[in-house]
């Protein structure tokens, strides 16, 4: 009898057991349905208020792809739809595949990151208020060489097969923001010096290094480093705001800036390296040690962000005693975001086809989200807020330019059927002529050196490039309504109303 009441328990027990594990998989299961509906809705929100044509993102979690979806886009035009195998070009979330590289042939033995740029690039003599000055290859991995934000302006365009080396060469008689190694400043053209350092100890083509040493091995087959190597028609069209709706445009190409920002890759690929970077990838190409050294912060210098530094090709945060190591990137016409957090063994990934901020938003929105958190949906893009400004001025500048052009052709109508004749110049005209003149040629001058006066300088073709389209627009929009007004002013200096 106790026997028999015993097994009853033992058969309860395991009853229940069995009850639970069966249950749990559909908690589970329904648990990751409502965050991924949650980040469905939260995408399809953010891409309607941004404009952004088409986005792609994957979530990797323990080793596993747990989503990975596309939404709208990669070519309006053709109504093309994004896949998991659309590519897009990444920004300076490239940074890290160069950083990584740096790294891996440290470890080989082909440099330290503590010697001088100088001992691979020996022509690279850059100066600090006037005086020479040695910079590391530390230094230029974690932005505090010195080199400034602004020099992006000054990356030549450039197809050719030494681009990179004209673009390095750019820094040459340009001084240093400040001492290096004294505090952090992002300068994108950081990483394409260290780019021209992995050729020289590399003894090969920056492009075809990372292809054949980084991506190639962890299984990024369908990657490319740089647009010349791409041979693919998966490839989405670039897009950039302008007149408040997206724009498709083509800009240079800058091959010199390919270490970067000119990665080009797909989902499918970025889950790979993500799991590489959580150590849980199943391709043991390389020594977990590379990567987990790759998220050590330089924090010698004060963080740029707060507790916020970067390590290589990453920034690294502590939020609500977590680490999460990311970066952004963009390109005129393209954004991503990469997010991850490693206790938890979660990577987001983001790709866009137009650069705006909203993606490093919906990034960081979808981890909170997978974490189980509330999610921030106000948010506004800078380039969003000026094209709407510039729209509007576009609008007024049009209509005042279509103004004076009907006031032209009356005048001229007028000089046709007689109505105002051409008079000799006097001294009035004459005043009136060289005012008249040189009011235009100050409107037309300020507009052509407004970059110049901008907080750091730039010039037109940099601000054409990256800035929204309306921008191109208002300039030629200015350009001619300045010239109509000249004319319908010469027109009334030399001409005047016939006496009946």
């Amino acid at each position: 009898m106790k026997m028999k009441a015993l097994l009853k328990i033992y058969l309860s027990i395991i009853v229940t057991i069995v009850s639970f594990y069966s249950f749990t998989p559909t908690i589970v299961n329904a648990d990751a349905n409502e965050k991924t509906q949650k980040i469905d809705q939260f995408i399809q929100e953010q891409k309607a208020i941004s404009k952004i044509p088409g986005i792609s993102l994957v979530i990797v979690e323990k080793g596993k792809m747990v989503y990975e979806k596309g939404f709208g886009y990669a070519d309006v035009q053709s109504k093309t739809p994004v896949t998991s195998n659309t590519l897009f070009e990444l920004g300076s979330t490239s940074k890290a595949f160069t950083g990584f590289a740096i790294l891996k042939l440290e470890k080989e033995g082909y440099l330290n990151r503590s010697d001088d740029v100088r001992k691979y690039i020996p022509w690279l003599e850059l100066e600090y208020n006037g005086e020479p000055q040695a910079i590391t290859i530390n230094q230029l991995l974690y932005h505090t060489s010195g080199i400034a934000t602004n020099t992006i302006s000054n990356i030549p365009k450039s197809n050719e097969e030494n681009a990179l080396e004209l673009t390095v060469k750019k820094l040459l008689g340009q001084p240093l923001n400040r001492q290096p190694g004294s505090s952090f400043e992002y300068a994108t053209i950081n990483y394409d010096v260290l780019g021209l350092v992995i050729e020289k100890v590399a003894k090969q083509p920056f492009d075809m290094y990372i292809k054949q040493q980084i991506l190639e091995p962890i299984n990024m087959k369908d990657s490319f480093v740089g647009l010349h190597q791409v041979k693919s028609n998966e490839m989405a069209s670039g897009y950039k705001i302008g007149l408040m709706r997206e724009q498709e445009y083509t800009p240079p190409i800058y091959r010199g800036n390919i270490p970067a920002g000119y990665i080009i890759s797909n989902t499918n690929d970025i889950a790979n390296w993500l799991m590489l970077q959580l150590g849980n990838s199943q391709i043991n190409s390389f020594e977990n040690k590379i990567i987990q050294e790759s998220h050590i912060p330089d924090q010698s210098v004060k963080p740029f962000d707060k507790d916020t530094y970067y390590a290589s090709g990453w920034g690294i945060i502590g939020k609500e005693d977590k680490q999460y190591i990311f970066h952004a990137g963009a390109n005129p016409t393209f954004s991503s975001y990469f997010i991850m957090q490693p206790d938890e063994q979660i990577g987001v990934a983001v790709l866009s086809n137009m650069n705006s901020s909203y993606t490093t938003e919906i990034g960081q929105g979808v981890m909170d989200l997978w974490e189980g958190k509330t999610v921030n949906t106000i948010h506004a893009d800078n380039f969003q807020n000026l094209d709407k400004t510039l729209s509007l001025i576009c609008v007024i500048v049009v209509g005042f330019g279509m103004f004076l052009s009907v006031l032209l052709l009356h005048s001229l109508k007028k000089v046709i059927k007689k109505q105002r004749i051409i008079v000799a110049i006097n001294m009035k005209r004459a005043i009136l002529l060289v005012i008249h003149s040189l009011s235009v040629a100050i409107i037309i001058g300020l507009i052509i050196m407004f970059p110049k006066v901008l907080p750091g300088g730039s010039n037109w073709e940099f601000i054409q490039v990256w800035g929204p389209t309306s921008i191109t627009v208002l300039f030629y929009s200015v350009i001619v309504s300045s010239v109509i007004y000249y004319l319908v002013g010469l027109v009334k200096i030399f001409t005047k109303k016939e006496k009946n």
